[in-house]
């Protein structure tokens, strides 16, 4: 499975995301999971199977496929919630 952190740069707070992204999965124990990171303008649905943005970017990664919102981009609590619910999702628990 693939996971993309986006921002609207592709540079800072995507980057950070990645790293926390990364950071859950393998606190959980998911296997083949890659993260990667982009700006929101250069996605598109066949660029991964799952999309992370902030709050600020949801209207805009609508179409993409399974995008998940974040409320904070600095909540790890709210991070380890919504990568299990994806992992859920995609039977990779």
């Amino acid at each position: 499975m693939k996971i993309m952190a986006m921002c609207s740069t592709g540079l800072g707070s995507s980057f950070m995301l990645r790293m926390n992204i990364e950071d859950v999965v393998k606190e959980l124990g998911l296997r083949d999971v890659q993260v990667e990171h982009s700006d929101l303008s250069s996605a598109s649905p066949t660029s991964a199977d799952a999309f992370f943005v902030a709050k600020d970017l949801e209207d805009a990664a609508q179409g993409l496929g399974d995008v998940t919102v974040m409320d904070s981009l600095i909540d790890k609590d709210e991070l380890r919630a919504k990568v299990k619910a994806l992992a859920e999702r995609h039977a990779l628990v």
